[in-house]
């Protein structure tokens, strides 16, 4: 290898490494380490407390709240915006007239950023002259204060989550029905089988790779949105709105307790990553790769 060769493979080599440790190894390993310390002041200087946010964070029912809305959170966008972008791609990818424009209709949710969009949805929520309420009073129903009520602010939010995701997990499901090949749609065909026995027997196993790849960067999408949530409800009324990122930003940065929070975001990184191995363990085994 010339040397001019071999130190442009070293820049290109260093530069990206240097910014990945510096970015994401040191501050994770820094999180780690702060976890065992308590909160510091200016009078009472930080001591090492061993495990002892970790029995704070076991006892902290405000935790408890936030962990269970975020795996609710979890548990409905994902397989709600997995389905919406199957359907949405095999309706782009049917020779319809405007297909162009349905493509770019699904995708332009994407393109704009959450706190455009949690700002289009506030207007359509809002009690009384949003665009849910006009809805509502059409069928002689009362309005509704959709993100002022316990029971009602969590799932508004995740309908802006799935209307915001669906568009971009249906790019990936159009490449993938694009690739799925046409002699076995056609040989099903000659033996009788129906559109929707081709859908399930043939194109939706064929599918699976890539509902393994979105289904994962869903999970992490679930967890790591928290600018609707700031926009929106701030994670109320009383905490029901709250997700897991944004209780971490609230304990870290509203109340300066950085120990407290570096224990919630070591412990929502051993989360995401126990989550995402089991789905590859599940998935994985039932997935043809061509």
């Amino acid at each position: 290898m010339k040397p001019l060769t071999f130190r442009l493979a070293l820049i290109l080599l260093v530069v990206p490494c240097s910014l990945l440790a510096a970015f994401t190894h040191y501050p994770a390993v820094k999180s780690l380490l702060n976890s065992f310390w308590s909160m510091g002041t200016i009078r009472r200087p930080s001591q090492f407390i061993g495990i002892g946010n970790y029995e704070t964070l076991l006892a902290d029912e405000t935790f408890q709240q936030v962990l269970w809305n975020s795996a609710l959170y979890a548990l409905v966008t994902i397989p709600a915006a997995i389905a919406l972008s199957i359907g949405m791609a095999l309706l782009v990818n049917a020779k319809l007239p405007g297909t162009a424009l349905m493509r770019l209709s699904f995708f332009m949710p994407t393109m704009l950023p959450m706190i455009a969009v949690a700002n289009i949805w506030l207007f359509f929520y809002a009690p009384g002259i949003g665009l849910a309420s006009q809805i509502l009073s059409v069928f002689g129903l009362p309005p509704i204060n959709f993100l002022g009520s316990s029971s009602t602010s969590l799932g508004s939010m995740m309908v802006v989550a799935i209307w915001k995701e669906s568009g971009l997990f249906m790019i990936f499901y159009l490449a993938a029905l694009q690739a799925v090949p046409t002699n076995l749609k056609e040989a099903a065909r000659l033996e009788g089988a129906g559109s929707t026995r081709i859908f399930f027997d043939i194109v939706l196993p064929l599918l699976k790779p890539t509902t393994v790849f979105v289904a994962v960067n869903a999970l992490i999408n679930s967890f790591r949105l928290v600018d609707h949530v700031i926009v929106m409800t701030r994670g109320g009324p009383n905490n029901s709105s709250s997700l897991l990122l944004y209780y971490i930003y609230e304990v870290t940065f509203r109340y300066r307790d950085f120990a407290y929070g570096a224990t919630l975001t070591v412990f929502m990184v051993l989360l995401l990553g126990l989550i995402a191995l089991v789905q590859f363990k599940i998935l994985d085994r039932r997935t043809h790769y061509q």
